[in-house]
């Protein structure tokens, strides 16, 4: 269910469960799909160029447009790749503690759920939730804060059966990995750029998790976190459905304008020396 309001800067995305009752993506929708396959919540689907993301102090958490200095948030089209070169979204359940010094990285985190590059072939819908096979994680350092890169394969896809560890993805797709490196060159890595492999980035998710879930039963101050939610029992913050539906009816009614992209976002660059930094920080 999309929720849009009548300014474009407060375009929203709510989701709702199967009864039809809105939930938080953040809070309420389980960190596992099944055994070994994780969820992830779509924000930016493979070749847009919006900027979205999950509403961490919003409540509810709906999917958001990205917004630096009143102005709204596009990644550029950097030859050869088309505006996001992956299903872009986050593992629900999970979060990057600002205060936890990472002993791989030595940064905290970024008070955000750890992001996901899904590589499948399928061009996911925005909000869609999906069952991923984790592979490998790439370490980012955000402003001298851990950002985390999941990296993942929808469970349906077709090359899934074969994709099992991060070396995998060099033999079926040779030059991604390369090509995210370079889509997100705009600050600096731990381990060289390296990508650590499926053990790894499992391990790292399992320890975002548990951060999530001391954040959640407010053992960790938030500070502007929203975790207000409709599932987590042990969670102060637990809400019934009708305070959450009365959080969206609150906002005023859909305008379709909100969806359209800028004609000049259509624009192409060719890659350049510290162009991808200029064209991360200027969109």
């Amino acid at each position: 269910m999309s929720g849009f309001s009548t300014e474009v800067h407060t375009y929203r995305v709510f989701l709702k469960n199967e009864k039809g009752q809105y939930i938080s993506p953040f809070h309420n929708i389980p960190i596992y799909a099944d055994k070994d396959v994780f969820h992830v919540v779509v924000g930016s689907t493979t070749l847009s160029n919006a900027k979205m993301e999950i509403a961490t102090k919003d409540p509810l958490n709906p999917i958001k447009r990205d917004v630096k200095k009143e102005k709204l948030r596009y990644v550029a089209n950097l030859f050869p790749y088309k505006g996001y070169i992956w299903n872009y979204g986050a593992i629900p359940q999970t979060w990057k503690d600002p205060g936890h010094n990472d002993e791989h990285t030595g940064c905290c985190g970024d008070s955000d759920p750890i992001d996901v590059c899904e590589i499948g072939s399928k061009v996911c819908a925005r909000g869609e939730i999906i069952g991923m096979k984790v592979l490998g994680i790439l370490a980012m350092i955000d402003k001298g804060e851990t950002n985390w890169k999941v990296i993942a394969i929808n469970v349906d896809d077709p090359d899934a059966a074969n994709c099992n560890d991060i070396n995998d993805v060099k033999q079926l797709k040779p030059g991604y990995l390369k090509a995210t490196v370079d889509w997100v060159k705009r600050n600096e890595f731990a381990f060289n750029a390296e990508f650590k492999d499926k053990d790894f980035a499992i391990d790292t998710i399992k320890t975002t998790h548990d951060h999530w879930k001391a954040l959640v039963t407010k053992k960790m101050n938030g500070k502007g976190i929203s975790c207000m939610n409709t599932t987590v029992s042990k969670s102060p913050f637990k809400c019934d459905p009708d305070a959450a539906r009365a959080i969206v009816d609150a906002l005023p009614p859909p305008c379709e304008s909100a969806c359209m992209v800028p004609t000049d976002v259509d624009k192409w660059f060719h890659h350049q020396k510290n162009l991808m930094r200029f064209l991360w920080n200027t969109s």
